[in-house]
């Protein structure tokens, strides 16, 4: 949990947005939280209960709503049933390409090590150009899916040289098991859990490739209704993955505890992971643009995009 000074700290916040907020500024009624129990951020803020300790004094409810990975996240908030949710790179850009109304409120701009491809046992893989041909797993419209092209681009091979096999997270490790695809991209915990099974090997992995961010969105609507009260959630969310980069072992039973995932495969994922969470810049969102071009390039998207016409401009 928060040290005391922390949640100390928070509760000032807490009081400071209440006394701070205009005479008749909008008040939500709640904020619905999309997370991932994956998500070492967001897990935290959760389990600290950093959210509901800020917005308790305007009376606003949190609900935390749990998804598998990031593509159903931001589908749920463009049906209106989620406020605010944390997804990898590549889920925004599906979605925005789909005319969802979602804006780009934070970033968690470089996650470590936190992606890779993986090789079953057996495999005679040696190099990302012999992926040609090959049956390659990810789940589609997320990060991994992005990770894969970019991946297939350093080694100078094109989408079209592999077999894409589009599994989610939980089919996609079956499939690894039972050795029906020849390889699987995915991120960590997912990551971590295969890697250290006999035989099992680590064909590349995140800064051989580049770098990897997520986001924090929010639907249109709510930002453009609640921007005082979303921009001291994303001002939290810093002060949250400041927290977890200075409190990486007890992030890591944090984790373990609500997944039940051992506690030394979150180790190994959260120590190679990085934390700090920033407000949207022109650098992430210019990073950003570029998947959304290597999209379209290979017609994965059916329109160009402008990832900027989705960034949140707070007003406070």
């Amino acid at each position: 949990m928060l040290p005391r000074r922390s949640a100390l700290g928070l509760l000032a916040a807490a009081l400071s947005l209440a006394a701070s907020r205009p005479a008749g500024a909008a008040v939500p009624k709640q904020l619905r939280i999309g997370y991932q129990k994956g998500e070492p951020v967001l897990v935290a803020a959760k389990a600290n209960r950093s959210f509901e300790t800020l917005l308790q004094p305007l009376g606003v409810e949190v609900t935390w709503l749990e998804f598998p990975f990031g593509p159903p996240i931001l589908e749920a908030m463009r049906v209106g049933s989620v406020d605010v949710g944390a997804v990898g790179d590549a889920p925004p850009i599906f979605a925005q390409a789909g005319k969802a109304e979602l804006v780009y409120i934070g970033a968690r701009h470089d996650n470590g090590d936190s992606y890779g491809i993986l090789l079953p046992p057996g495999s005679t893989i040696r190099s990302l150009q012999e992926l040609k041909g090959k049956r390659v797993a990810f789940a589609r419209a997320s990060s991994a899916q992005n990770f894969t092209v970019a991946a297939l681009e350093k080694a100078g091979l094109s989408y079209a040289d592999i077999t894409p096999v589009a599994l989610a997270p939980a089919d996609a490790a079956a499939a690894f098991e039972h050795g029906d695809i020849d390889a699987w991209t995915i991120w960590d915990p997912y990551l971590a859990i295969a890697e250290v099974r006999p035989g099992v090997r680590l064909l590349v992995k995140t800064r051989e490739v580049g770098v990897a961010n997520s986001f924090y969105l929010a639907s249109r609507d709510y930002a453009n209704r609640y921007g005082d009260v979303l921009w001291s959630v994303v001002q939290e969310l810093g002060r949250v993955g400041a927290w977890c980069e200075e409190h990486r072992p007890t992030l890591a039973k944090l984790l373990s505890d609500g997944t039940g995932v051992p506690l030394r495969t979150w180790q190994l994922s959260v120590d190679r992971a990085r934390f700090v969470s920033t407000p949207i810049d022109g650098a992430v969102l210019a990073e950003q643009q570029v998947l959304a071009d290597r999209f379209r390039r290979l017609g994965l998207i059916p329109v160009s995009i402008n990832v900027r016409e989705w960034a949140w401009r707070a007003t406070s």
